[in-house]
Order: structure tokens, then sequence, then C-alpha cells
């Protein structure tokens, strides 16, 4: 099922997920650093989203208290407790 999440407090736009049960299929960030965002959306791809959430939640960005993984994190969150 695809997903359309609108992080705060980073420099990406937006993140589209696509979740099978708890399996990522796909991830794709509008904005952000290009170069980080596709890497961290090629690593999380075929992973689990409780395992990734474990991985990702919490990590700052230099001075923010957010990030784009910890964003994924918050989304993937979101997303599950919706099913």
């Amino acid at each position: 099922m695809k997903h359309v999440y609108i992080p705060k407090g980073v420099c990406s736009r937006k993140i589209y997920i696509d979740i099978d049960g708890e399996i990522i299929k796909e991830v794709k960030f509008e904005g952000g650093c290009n170069g980080n965002t596709s890497g961290l959306s090629a690593l999380v791809k075929g992973q689990n989203a409780r395992e990734v959430i474990k991985k990702l939640k919490g990590i700052p960005c230099g001075f923010k208290t957010t990030s784009c993984p910890d964003q994924l994190a918050t989304a993937l969150e979101e997303i599950l407790s919706k099913n």
C-alpha cells in the first residue's frame, strides 16, 4: 500500500512509502540531500519496517533533533499503527 508522509523539521518535503504488510517495497524522498536519501531508500528496500524503525529512530541531523532517517521511522510507525 502506498503512503505519503510530510516530514517535520528536515529538508525533505515528502516521503513516499510503498509497504506490503511490514515489508518495505520502496521509499522515495522529495527534496533533502539526494545522495543520503537515495542511499537510505536503497538500504531499507525489502526490509521489515519494525527493524528499520529500531535502527533509524532518534537519529539527529547536525544541530536538529530529527533527520530524514528519523522522519522515515516516524512515518513507518504511523503507517503500522493504522494497520
